[in-house]
């Protein structure tokens, strides 16, 4: 009689129970029959009945309620209770700032693909669609970049003016109260098409439409707050600054040192009470041309005037930029990118508390009110900025790389410069699709916590990879300044968004994870917030139902893991086409990966988690490369399954799971709790690490596609200024490509006349002529030649000055003084 029947039994019936999260009560029936059919084939008998008892042992006294929370769920609770960590105040409002959306799925390891496809399209309304291709259009065209960044350092009065007449600044403040009313994929839009022109001009508009006074009087301000400052806002008769962090507070927006004392003071001829303000701010973009500063600071109440709370918190207000005391107008210089940036300072400046944003009523809630509102410029300003800054680089660079010639050859042609621009195709369709997801999901209503960091940082750290690439392969063109240069301002601006909204190194290790390892998983909240149920007999419940659906999860994911890994992800139920599906089963087994991981890190670490940097920042480059190719595959279905988009969707596809697959093995390698490693590693990677980075074969395939004209090239082009004009040489480059292939045969043909000394002239308007004589090309031909020339100087050429004009105007006071101070010596 054969023992391995009664014991196979017992794992397949385990393991489909387990892979499909059937319960418990049908797990049990399902091993019944297993081992009935087992017994009935020849399995040992003893051992079937052995095994059958201890299945029996093990079920019963889980599928009655009574005796399991008795015996397992009360014990567990206590000590569960006990080593769970405390959560701050602060910590605490930060997750329940927060809604979960599609990540939570991903988090899951059993995702639920139906409620990503399901999502609506991304669409703009015909009213928004006209004043992005009208207005923003028009402004995009009234940028030059040399005189911006270079010349006055600042817009011109005109286009300071255009931008609050056509209100730029209340592209979100609702319709009632002047403003344009528009949806927040709307804000992605034009931030993302003023990036791929002047990063100067995309971060003057995004801030007044991100985290400031706009934002947070729309969500907490009072009537009467709403009625004054909103249309203001909106016209541009306010310009608006946030000013948040300090010197000794950048990130660490708790410990903010800024106070306010409240007392009585004089406001508008009149005895109030009110808060007088001792602030020091910096980095404050907008601060210098601000005429309504939002301030955090912390609110004192020593002499109880509003009651016996002495410390209220922290809270926001708004001051007017001439208030008493107020130091306002200086300007920083941000790494050679001129906009508007600069330091607040102020010593007793008296506000009335009707100045408190939100009233009386707010005072001590600004934390909270920051929560809900720091989503915007992580989720739309700064990843639309990158967005669009990704998308230009990857299609002007192709354009170059078609038209610039090394050794007879465009230099596109060259491997190396093929694999700087694979990774330029595939890094900026997913920085958009990623961009464009996140926007999205605040537009459905959603403050998505966890995807606004993961946007953050990947958006913007692809984005500086991006700019590095361009300037890699456009070689003088980028070093160079001058009006014909289109990428060394942003490259020198691209550490400014690694930086701002938080620093990328703190978002990834202590950020993405750190939310999403309670905020998304499907059950740590629930048994978190059991265990603060007050009635005894409720919290026994909440807890139970929690812990053991968590222990049904994680049991699953483990045979879940295992399962895709040993049959490398070619089985199991998945959406897509034929060319899609076999993505979607990677992306189950590497959510199922994450839970594991993340279940096993919880529970061997515990509160000491959050500070195993390392560990949470590589858990959480799994969870956001998860995130961004769902966001891939989502953008791929909106627009119809392009087949001539595979090669971007391939190619991106294949950078995440190799980071995933590095990111979970260097977690693995450098797990705390050694044995734990040991076990984990058969059930994450059964064969070994498989995922390799995007093959040169598909490089090549991506760098063709940005160097020919096409409808996937066009749709990575959506939504940037590609018109060309005077002051855009990016968009006359991209104009140029068209043209310029066409004219690749005429050239092949010329070149060859030449190289056989058929055409003998020196100059090339001499050879034109002498190849039209011979025969070699026609007149027709010669004026396509020339054209192409024309194109290909103007694509290549970089700018030279007299000294004069580069010197400063500081650099001539400096002479005119020191020739004072000759004459008064001589």
């Amino acid at each position: 009689m054969s023992i391995v029947l009664p014991l196979l039994a017992v794992v397949i019936a385990t393991g489909i129970a387990a892979y499909h999260r059937w319960s418990l009560a049908l797990w049990s029936a399902l091993m019944a029959a297993f081992l009935l059919v087992a017994w009935f084939f020849g399995g040992n008998s003893t051992l079937t009945i052995v095994l059958a008892v201890l299945a029996a042992v093990v079920a019963i006294p889980l599928l009655v309620p009574a005796l399991r929370k008795s015996l397992v769920t009360a014990p567990l609770l206590k000590f569960y209770t006990r080593i769970l960590p405390p959560l701050s105040d602060t910590e605490r409002t930060a997750l329940e700032a927060g809604t979960v959306g599609f990540e939570g799925q991903l988090f899951s390891g059993m995702p639920e693909w139906s409620q990503l496809l399901k999502l609506p399209k991304p669409e703009l309304s015909a009213e928004e669609q006209a004043f992005l291709d009208g207005p923003c259009e028009e402004l995009c065209g009234m940028v030059d970049n040399w005189e911006i960044d270079h010349v006055r350092a600042d817009l011109p009065p005109q286009m300071w003016e255009y931008v609050k007449r056509n209100k730029f600044f209340g592209l979100n403040i609702p319709k009632e109260y002047g403003g344009l009313g528009f949806t927040a994929l709307m804000n992605h839009k034009v931030i993302q098409k003023l990036a791929s022109i002047s990063t100067v001009v995309s971060s003057t508009v995004g801030v007044p439409n991100s985290l400031g006074p706009a934002e947070l009087l729309m969500h907490y301000g009072t009537d009467e707050q709403k009625a004054h400052y909103l249309p203001r806002l909106a016209d541009g008769r306010e310009v608006p600054c946030f000013a948040l962090t300090g010197p000794f507070a950048g990130s660490d927006a708790t410990s903010i040192p800024d106070y306010g004392i409240v007392c009585s003071g004089d406001w508008n001829g009149a005895k109030v009470l009110g808060v007088r303000l001792t602030l020091n701010k910096r980095y404050i973009t907008l601060a210098p041309v601000a005429t309504l500063i939002g301030v955090a600071f912390r609110m004192y109440d020593p002499d109880g005037l509003l009651g016996d709370k002495k410390d209220i918190g922290i809270s926001l207000a708004l001051v007017p930029h001439d208030a008493d005391g107020l130091e306002i107008g200086r300007r920083h210089f941000p790494l050679n990118s001129p906009f508007q940036n600069g330091p607040i300072r102020g010593k007793d400046v008296f506000v009335p508390l009707s100045q408190l944003i939100g009233g009386e009523d707010y005072a001590g809630q600004g934390w909270r009110m920051l929560m809900e509102c720091l989503s915007i410029g992580r989720s739309i300003t700064l990843p639309s900025t990158a967005s669009g800054g990704a998308r230009m680089g990857a299609v002007v660079t192709g354009s170059y790389a078609r038209i610039r010639k090394q050794f007879g050859l465009s230099i596109g042609r060259f491997e190396g410069v093929e694999e700087a621009l694979a990774r330029m195709g595939g890094r900026a369709y997913a920085i958009s699709a990623l961009s464009q997801a996140t926007a999205a999901a605040v537009a459905r209503g959603e403050n998505p916590a966890v995807p606004s960091t993961i946007s953050k940082y990947h958006c913007t750290t692809m984005g500086r990879e991006v700019a590095m690439d361009v300037m890699d392969v456009i070689g003088g063109k980028g070093i160079i300044l001058g009006p014909r240069n289109f990428a060394g301002r942003a490259w020198q601006a691209s550490p400014v968004a690694i930086t701002v909204e938080g620093a990328n190194i703190m978002t990834r290790s202590l950020m993405i994870f750190g939310q999403g390892a309670i905020l998304c998983h499907p059950w740590v909240m629930k048994e978190m917030k059991a265990t603060q149920i007050p009635d005894a007999g409720e919290r026994i419940d909440a807890f139970d139902s929690a812990l053991f659906g968590h222990i049904g999860a994680a049991i699953s994911n483990a045979v879940r893991s295992l399962w895709f890994g040993l049959t490398w992800s070619r089985f199991g139920r998945a959406p897509g086409d034929d060319y899609t599906r076999r993505y979607y089963r990677k992306m189950n087994r590497y959510s199922a990966n994450l839970a594991v991981m993340a279940d096993i890190s919880m529970l061997m670490l515990g509160g000491k988690l959050k500070f195993k940097e390392s560990l949470s920042g590589r858990l959480g480059d799994v969870l956001s490369q998860l995130y961004i190719a769902s966001s891939m595959l989502k953008r791929y279905e909106d627009e119809g399954r392009p087949d001539s988009d595979q090669p971007l969707l391939a190619w991106a596809f294949h950078d995440a799971v190799n980071k995933i697959e590095t990111a979970l093995s260097g977690a693995l390698r450098n797990f705390p709790v050694r044995p734990v490693a040991w076990l984990l590693w058969p059930i994450i990677f059964p064969w070994g690490r498989r995922a390799q980075a995007p093959s040169d074969r598909l490089g090549h395939k991506v760098a063709s596609l940005l160097m020919t004209p096409s409808d996937a090239r066009d749709r990575l082009a959506e939504g940037i200024f590609t018109t060309p004009g005077e002051n855009n040489p990016a968009g006359r480059i991209i104009s140029y490509l068209p043209k310029f292939v066409m004219a690749e045969p005429v050239e092949r043909k010329f070149l060859k006349a030449l190289k056989s000394h058929e055409i003998e002239a020196l100059e090339f308007e001499d050879q034109l002529v002498e190849g039209v004589r011979e025969g070699w090309i026609t007149a027709e031909e010669a004026d396509q030649l020339r054209e192409l020339r024309t194109m290909t100087l103007d694509t290549i050429m970089v700018d030279d000055f007299d000294p004069e004009e580069l010197r400063s105007a500081g650099y001539r006071d400096l002479v005119a003084h020191e020739q004072r101070s000759s004459r008064a010596v001589a």
